[in-house]
C-alpha cells in the first residue's frame, strides 16, 4: 500500500511538472511546418539591409540573417534591458568604457555551408565604415559607427569594438534589425540580390512587385528553430485589394500598416482576427530643403512650420489616438526619450492655438511678398503608397492656409532614396525612419553634420556638440535633458518639423502564433524564428 501511494504521488508529481513546463515552456505546444503567407507593403530597391532605408528591403532580410546582439524578440519595447546575445555568446565593457568585447559562437554556419568567424564581423563594420576595399553602394548608417574608431579580432572567435569615446548605448545600435553581420566570402553587390545569412530563413527569390519568398535553415544555429518550411511576403501597394485578400484568407497577416479608420471593416469582414494598435515610432515630418531658394530663409521656413494643425493630422490620418503627437523622439508611454507636454507646447508650432500660428505665418509671408494673389508655387514630394502619400495630401492643404500654392509630386520607391541623396527636391512629406528609440540612432543618422541621411542639409557645430555630449553621458536624466535641448535647437531651424506618429494595426489571422509586435520600433522584430501555425 505504501508503495502504491508512493507511486501515485509521483505520477502526481510527474503530471504537475509537465503542466508547469508546459505552461512556463511555450515550445511544448509549438507545431512545426507550413508557409507563413505575409503582406508586404513595397517594392524595395534590393535586399540588402546595410544598402537600404527602408523595411520594404529590411523586415524580410531580417529573417535571412543574424546580429552580434538582438533586442529579444518577445519583449515588446525595446531597451538595454532587452538586448539579448545573438552570434556573439555575451559582452564587456572595459574600465574605461572605451573597449566593448564580444565573444563568439563556434560552429555557426553561413547559408552557403562556409564557416562563421570574428573576419565577417571586421568585415561587415569595414563595410559600414569605408575602411575596406569592398564597399556598400549606398551607405545610409554609416553615421552609427563614427565613434568607432576600429575593430579588431583575437583568433577566429572573439572580437572588439574601439571607441573613440564613451558610448554606452552602442548595444542600443548593434541591437537593430539595421545592423546584421555579413559574410566576409561574399562581395557586397552579390548580397544585393541573394544574401546570405547565418539565420533562420534562406534566401529563396525575389520578384519586384510580385513577392519575396524565404525558406527554412535546416542547419540553423538554434535547436529547434524555426517552426516555419518557410515565408512568403506578397507585394501589394494599395490598401483596398490587400484587405480583401487578408478576408478571404490569403494571408495569414498584414503585420503592419491597417489605418485605424479602416478597422472597423476587419471587424465586420474577419471578426476572428487579433489587430493590435500601435503609435509607431516613425514620425511624419515636413522635411525642407535648406539650400533651395527661397527656403534658404529661415523666415519663410518659419512660416511653413507654423502653417501646421498637429491635431488636425492625428484626426484626420489616427482617428484621434492618444500620445502621437512628439518631437524627433517618441513621445510615452511607448517611447522612453519623448518630451512631456508641457515641454513640448513650447516649442516653435507646437501651442495649441492652430489660428494665432497661422496668422502669424501670413503676416511673415505678406512681409516676404506673398498673399492671397501671389501665392508660393512648391512641390511637396513624397513616395508613392498611401502610408506616405495621404499626410503628404494633409499638409498639402495646411500648407496653403498660409499662402503656399503646394502641388503633390509621387515618387516610386526604387528612386526614392537616391532623389533623397542628391537633395533632388525642395519640400517633402518624408517620415523619419528610426530604427532604435535612442538619441543616437534619431541625431546621428538625421541631423549630424555630414550625415548621409541628414538630406536636409542641416550643418550647425553646436548641434554636433551637443549630440557628441549627450551620446556619452551614462546618467539617463542628465542625457535626456540635452536631448530636449538638441529637440529645441532643430525646432527653431525650422527645417523639419514633425507633424505627428502615425497609429495603426498589425491583424492577425487567430493561428499565427509566437509573433510579439514592437511598440518602439517597426525595423527590429522581423527574426521570425520563434513563429508558428496553430493549424
Amino acid at each position: 500500500m505504501r508503495r502504491h501511494v508512493l507511486g501515485l504521488v509521483a505520477c502526481g508529481l510527474v503530471i504537475v511538472l509537465v503542466i508547469v513546463l508546459a505552461i512556463t515552456d511555450p515550445a511544448l505546444a509549438q507545431k512545426s511546418g507550413g508557409i507563413l503567407r505575409l503582406h508586404h507593403f513595397d517594392s524595395p530597391a534590393s535586399m540588402s539591409i546595410l544598402e537600404e532605408s527602408t523595411r520594404a528591403a529590411e523586415q524580410p532580410a531580417m529573417a535571412v540573417m543574424n546580429n552580434l546582439v538582438i533586442y529579444d524578440q518577445q519583449v515588446a519595447q525595446n531597451s538595454l534591458q532587452s538586448i539579448v546575445p545573438d552570434l556573439a555568446t555575451e559582452w564587456r565593457w572595459s574600465e574605461d568604457g572605451k573597449e566593448l568585447t564580444f565573444p563568439l559562437r563556434q560552429g555557426v554556419k553561413w547559408h552557403d555551408g562556409k564557416p562563421f568567424t570574428s573576419a565577417d564581423v571586421r568585415c561587415t563594420w569595414d563595410l559600414l565604415m569605408g575602411t575596406g576595399q569592398d564597399k556598400l553602394r549606398i551607405n545610409p548608417r554609416k553615421s552609427w559607427y563614427e565613434n568607432v574608431e576600429k575593430v579588431t579580432t583575437s583568433g577566429d572567435y572573439e572580437v572588439t569594438f574601439h571607441l573613440k569615446h564613451q558610448q554606452p548605448a552602442l548595444l542600443a545600435l548593434l541591437a537593430s534589425g539595421w545592423s546584421p553581420i555579413y559574410p566576409c566570402h561574399v562581395p557586397a553587390r552579390e548580397m544585393r540580390q541573394h544574401p546570405i545569412g547565418t539565420g533562420p530563413f534562406k534566401f529563396v527569390e525575389f520578384k519586384p512587385n510580385e513577392y519575396i519568398k524565404l525558406e527554412k535553415n535546416p542547419d540553423y544555429w538554434k535547436p529547434g528553430r524555426p517552426y516555419l518550411d518557410g515565408i512568403e511576403f506578397t507585394i501589394m501597394k494599395e490598401t483596398a485589394p490587400r484587405n480583401l485578400a487578408f478576408f478571404a484568407g490569403k494571408f495569414d497577416a498584414i503585420p503592419l500598416g491597417v489605418s485605424l479608420p479602416t478597422l472597423k471593416d476587419f471587424k465586420e469582414q474577419a471578426p476572428q482576427a487579433i489587430c493590435q494598435v500601435n503609435v509607431g515610432n516613425v514620425p511624419r515630418t515636413m522635411l525642407i530643403n535648406l539650400h533651395k531658394p527661397p527656403f534658404d530663409n529661415p523666415e519663410l521656413r518659419r512660416a511653413a512650420v507654423l502653417s501646421l494643425d498637429r491635431q488636425a493630422f492625428n484626426t484626420i490620418i489616427n482617428e484621434g489616438v492618444a500620445n502621437a503627437i512628439g518631437a524627433n523622439m517618441l513621445p510615452a508611454p511607448n517611447g522612453v526619450w519623448g518630451m512631456p507636454p508641457d515641454v513640448l507646447y513650447t516649442l516653435p508650432g507646437y501651442g495649441p492655438d492652430v489660428e494665432k500660428n497661422r496668422a502669424e505665418a501670413r503676416k511673415i509671408m505678406e512681409k516676404l511678398g506673398y498673399g492671397p494673389d501671389n501665392r508660393l508655387a512648391i512641390k511637396v514630394a513624397t513616395r508613392n503608397f498611401p502610408a506616405w502619400r495621404d499626410p503628404a495630401v494633409v499638409l498639402i492643404s495646411q500648407l496653403r492656409e498660409v499662402y503656399f500654392d503646394a502641388e503633390l509630386e509621387l515618387v516610386d520607391t526604387a528612386v526614392w532614396y537616391s532623389k533623397m541623396a542628391k537633395r533632388d527636391f525642395t519640400v517633402g512629406a518624408v517620415p523619419i525612419e528610426s530604427g532604435v528609440d535612442d538619441p543616437d540612432q534619431m541625431f546621428y543618422e538625421n541631423y549630424y553634420s555630414g550625415a548621409a541621411r541628414n538630406y536636409a542639409g542641416y550643418s550647425d557645430p553646436e548641434t554636433d556638440k551637443l549630440i557628441d555630449r549627450q551620446s556619452m553621458t551614462a546618467d539617463p536624466m542628465k542625457r535626456k535633458e540635452i536631448v530636449w535641448q538638441i529637440e529645441r535647437r532643430l525646432a527653431e531651424a525650422y527645417f523639419r518639423p514633425v507633424a505627428f506618429y502615425p497609429g495603426g494595426a498589425g491583424c492577425f489571422q487567430p493561428w499565427v502564433k509566437g509573433f510579439t509586435p514592437m511598440t518602439n520600433s517597426i525595423y527590429n522584430g522581423w527574426r521570425m524564428e520563434d513563429v508558428w501555425l496553430d493549424k
